[in-house]
């Protein structure tokens, strides 16, 4: 199993989610299901099925955090003190033959913010970033080629 490299906020949410869905979100959802079955006939019961559905889902989060927890690493500094694209930096990377940065955030996706996107460190973007310094000039595998980006800058 990879490993998940969470900053200790992105953990704690998390977690808390975790607690959430395990408690109050399963009694919520078996609430539901045991009102939909007094409606009767199961078979031509939308709310019911709506609500095996929802349960189906919240399941499948449940799930997924319990392997992302299982798997974290915390990680207490974005970036690395000598400018290296590390797990946590924000990078401003510059295509070639473009003159628009973007900006990204190296992790996962539970990282995500508002101002910035996500770029996982296991895609080849990500791979090819770790490491550099801004001022660097990367290439990647895409799906439609090779692209070549320049690091503005690493935050």
């Amino acid at each position: 199993m990879s490993e998940t490299h969470l900053s200790p906020e992105a953990h704690a949410r998390l977690a808390g989610e975790l607690e959430d869905l395990t408690t109050r979100g399963r009694i919520e959802i078996a609430r539901q299901i045991e009102a939909a079955r007094a409606l009767g006939d199961l078979s031509e019961n939308g709310d019911y099925h709506a609500a095996k559905d929802a349960q189906g889902k919240m399941e499948a989060r449940i799930r997924q955090i319990q392997a992302m927890l299982g798997s974290a690493v915390i990680v207490e500094q974005a970036g690395s003190a000598d400018g290296t694209v590390t797990t946590g930096a924000i990078v401003a990377i510059r295509y070639e033959g473009d003159d628009d940065t973007e900006r990204y955030l190296v992790g996962s996706i539970e990282e995500r913010r508002d101002d910035v996107s996500v770029i996982s460190p296991g895609s080849p973007l990500g791979q090819a970033l770790l490491g550099h310094r801004a001022g660097e000039t990367v290439e990647y595998q895409a799906p439609n080629g090779r692209l070549r980006v320049e690091i503005a800058t690493v935050e």
